[in-house]
């Protein structure tokens, strides 16, 4: 059964830090090119970060510099370190394959004040 659990949202100020999680199962993580997304209130999911099994990583131009993409195949987890955190980075953040798609999990809340 594929299983995708995102967790380490939480409410920050402008400029504060955090590092999400995204635990899977089911799925040969190891092998597959992994995303963050983020769905902001009544905006479609972007795409954030990318990266392929071998560790490349690529970002969307509103948080090149300051997210940081990372993954960890003995776990089977990926992760997003935050940093210098925006208003505007306010979104349920999801994880899911970079290219082939699976049941999306329940994402993670991140709410950043300003």
């Amino acid at each position: 059964q594929v299983q995708l659990v995102e967790s380490g949202g939480g409410l920050v100020q402008a400029g504060g830090s955090l590092r999400l999680s995204c635990a899977t199962s089911g799925i040969i993580f190891s092998t597959k090119a992994m995303g963050w997304y983020r769905q902001a209130p009544g905006k479609q999911r972007e795409l954030v970060a990318g990266i392929t099994s071998g560790g490349s990583t690529d970002y969307a131009d509103s948080v090149k510099g300051r997210f940081t993409i990372s993954r960890d195949n003995a776990k089977n987890t990926m992760y997003l370190q935050m940093n210098n955190l925006k208003p505007e980075d306010t979104a349920v953040y999801y994880c899911n394959g970079r290219y082939g798609k699976v049941p999306w999990g329940q994402g993670t809340q991140v709410a950043v004040s300003s």
